[in-house]
């Protein structure tokens, strides 16, 4: 579904990513982790053709993104951006209707089965009950719940989330993972989502990809992934790394005030061997 074939790109003279691979198969669940500035956002700003490549191939189902208009790229691909404004006095019911943008006549007005669409979207992001609220005037974690809303409605192939938990509370994070996993796993929706939570991640992604300063350092399982090798090499601290004892899914135990310095990254950082995973105790 999702195809990177050597892909650099960056913002005018800056480079952010070098020499990407990847491959994400239709109906994965693939999380994204990294530290600040390492390239996750510019990665999904290159899959979703926000941003072009200077080097390589994007392409989603075998077709280079460049090749799509931009109502065909947007019935495909919905794309969760972790900053959203709008200023203007949009209700949340109209914020959600604007995901039916790319399947309306290029003059026409949404039909009954739009308004349907939307609604299940709100019932589905648990925001129904916002519908007659200013978008502005909510709070921020029902906002990224609003915006959810108006990506599912946009019926996608693909749906691109950056930090999709950000602003929200325990509960709702694990009533919007829940939600993602379930589209995944029921309508085959491919997911990439930016995590920074090493812990959720694990629990809800089939696959992992590690970046450290624009370059692939890992990508495989949560177990593969998730060593404290790895992750010591890439955040420069000390952690444990068990099973949690719920799920069995690797589960990463900071050491507050213990740290190191990040190793130089190598001419092939994914090749790196992978450690198994420790018992818990």
């Amino acid at each position: 579904m999702i195809a990177l074939e050597n892909v650099t790109a960056g913002y005018g003279p800056r480079t952010v990513l070098q020499g990407v691979e990847l491959h994400v198969a239709p109906g994965e669940f693939l999380g994204i982790l990294g530290p600040n500035g390492c390239g996750k956002t510019t990665l999904l700003r290159v899959i979703s053709g926000v941003l072009p490549t200077s080097a390589g191939t994007s392409s989603l189902r075998g077709i280079n993104v460049r090749h799509f208009g931009r109502r065909r790229l947007a019935r495909t691909v919905a794309y969760l951006l972790q900053e959203f404004t709008l200023d203007l006095a949009f209700t949340v019911h109209e914020v959600v209707l604007l995901g039916r943008s790319p399947h309306l006549p290029r003059f026409g007005n949404e039909s009954k089965r739009d308004f349907q669409i939307a609604q299940q979207a709100m019932d589905r992001a648990d925001v129904a009950h916002l519908a007659d609220r200013l978008f502005p005037a909510i709070s921020g974690g029902e906002r990224q719940r609003v915006l959810l809303a108006m990506c599912l409605a946009q019926e996608p192939e693909v749906l691109l989330l950056d930090e999709p938990t950000s602003h929200l509370d325990i509960g709702h994070q694990l009533s919007m993972l829940d939600l993602i996993a379930r589209l995944n796993r029921e309508a085959g929706v491919t997911v990439a989502a930016v995590f920074h939570d090493l812990n959720l991640a694990a629990e809800y992604c089939q696959r992992l990809l590690l970046m450290d300063r624009g370059r692939v350092a890992a990508l495989g399982t949560p177990v593969e992934v998730l060593t404290p090798e790895t992750i010591g090499s890439v955040y420069g601290v000390a952690v444990r790394v068990d099973r949690n004892p719920l799920s069995g899914k690797p589960q990463v135990v900071l050491a507050a005030g213990l740290s190191h310095s990040r190793q130089p990254l190598g001419p092939n950082p994914a090749a790196a061997p992978q450690s198994p995973l420790p018992q818990g105790s």
